[in-house]
């Protein structure tokens, strides 16, 4: 009887000019090919110094392509500067790469990846252009000044409750009009509850006496130091607002134009057009995103133009990297994750994820509970359905959808697309409501409605 020899079976390399690198805060340990250098695994500091002799290195080692994790923020100065040296560089998500139970060590895992990589088991995470990186980065940080700003705002209304004045419980925003004018009058001396209630604004809906009886309180001198140093600052927050906000204008003018010049977005079919701007939105937003998407996603329902602003930034104006809606939905992370085994479908939950992008639809879908649209109707079944959280998700998943089509196609949003759909659903409850009223001896008789 012959003797079998144990074979050892191992992947084909796809990739030969493959390195993997394991990005730290301190240090980066970088993995290549056994046959490109004598020592093939080096560690290098984070200067930028060191990158670049990581870079000299590698193009040394006749590598065109690499793969790194996605740790934190540590992995974009290494990025870019790979870039800019034409080579191929693939952010892997850190659960695609996870080793065999073992010890870990970062040469193990700098090793690991760079086989992963060799045998063509990673694929790259999406990432926009520089010119979107840049809108992006501006942006987020937006978000942290408006944070900022917000919990000085709540070190206001805490001053005002300890000295007993209820203003902020009797108008709607105290950084509005009529509430920054109060205080401006309670930290310059005037104590007259009639004279502050004068200064209220003529949209107000409170009357005069409310509005007098919520300033009448105890002025104590240390809670109206609290009260002037809160508000100076959450008025210098919003002067940074500004001032990213005409920043983040002039790289947006630098992006390519999809209509022609000077051309305003439609005024389009929304019964009620609003005149005033979204809280903390930036002058003519709309406008500058039409000019970059080509078309006014707005139009759809339950997306205004901070909604939009937020897939420019996190995705771009173009959505050529995604073949199809599903792709995109799938990258978005709005679609069922079925796990099947045996026939059996275990779990078809949707992936946790924390894309930015992902959160502006799902918000989106909270402003179409009341709306007597199409997308409005199929919210509120599906909420009766499944709960509020896979209602969202669904509706997302739908305005995801909606929002790909306008972009690849350049086609405007149009209502009558779901005429059908609607007329269909219209017809189910009928013959629903038909069949319940048999079942209970009932008839129903058809009213015909005059105009």
């Amino acid at each position: 009887m012959s003797k079998q020899r144990n074979k050892v079976v191992s992947l084909p390399v796809i990739e030969s000019n493959a390195a993997g690198i394991d990005v730290g805060a301190t240090e980066i340990f970088v993995a290549v090919p056994a046959d490109r250098d004598p020592e093939p695994i080096r560690c290098f500091p984070a200067f930028t110094v060191d990158l670049e002799r990581l870079a000299d290195w590698l193009q040394q080692c006749r590598i065109r392509t690499v793969a790194m994790e996605s740790t934190g923020v540590y992995w974009i100065p290494l990025f870019q500067i790979l870039e800019k040296r034409k080579i191929d560089v693939r952010l892997v998500n850190a659960h695609h790469v996870k080793n065999v139970p073992g010890r870990k060590t970062d040469v193990s895992d700098c090793q690991w990846i760079q086989h992963l990589h060799s045998v063509g088991l990673l694929r790259g995470s999406f990432r926009p252009d520089d010119e979107i990186c840049a809108i992006r980065s501006l942006w987020r940080h937006r978000d942290n000044l408006i944070q900022l700003a917000t919990l000085h705002l709540q070190h206001m209304q805490k001053a005002l409750d300890q000295m007993n004045l209820q203003i902020h419980h009797v108008i709607s925003d105290l950084d509005g009009t009529t509430g920054l004018a109060i205080m401006d009058a309670i930290l310059a001396g005037e104590r007259d509850p009639l004279k502050l209630a004068q200064l209220r604004h003529p949209r107000i809906r409170a009357s005069e006496e409310t509005i007098m009886k919520s300033l009448v309180g105890d002025y104590r001198e240390e809670h109206l130091f609290t009260l002037r140093q809160s508000l100076k600052a959450y008025r210098y927050y919003q002067e940074l607002i500004q001032e990213v906000d005409a920043q983040v204008k002039q790289m947006m003018q630098r992006l390519p134009s999809k209509v022609a010049e000077g051309e305003e977005p439609p005024q389009g079919s929304k019964r009620r057009a609003r005149k005033t701007p979204w809280r903390n939105e930036p002058p003519q937003l709309r406008e500058d995103l039409y000019r970059t998407f080509g078309v006014d996603l707005t139009e759809i329902p339950g997306v205004n133009s901070l909604t939009a602003q937020m897939l420019l930034t996190e995705i771009g104006p173009n959505l050529d990297r995604f073949p199809t809606a599903a792709a995109f939905c799938s990258w978005l992370r709005l679609c069922p994750d079925p796990k099947i085994s045996g026939g059996q479908v275990l779990s078809s939950r949707t992936r946790p994820t924390k894309n930015r992008a992902a959160l502006a639809l799902r918000v989106a879908t909270q402003a179409l509970h009341r709306s007597d649209c199409f997308l409005g109707d199929y919210f509120r079944r599906m909420k009766a359905r499944m709960g509020t959280p896979k209602a969202m998700t669904a509706t997302a998943h739908k305005l995801a959808r909606i929002i790909f089509h306008m972009i690849t196609t350049q086609q405007p949003y149009d209502a009558t697309v779901f005429q059908k759909q609607e007329e269909r659903r219209k017809h189910q409850k009928s013959a629903r409501l038909h069949a319940q009223a048999r079942e209970l001896g009932f008839q129903l008789i058809p009213i015909n409605v005059v105009p």
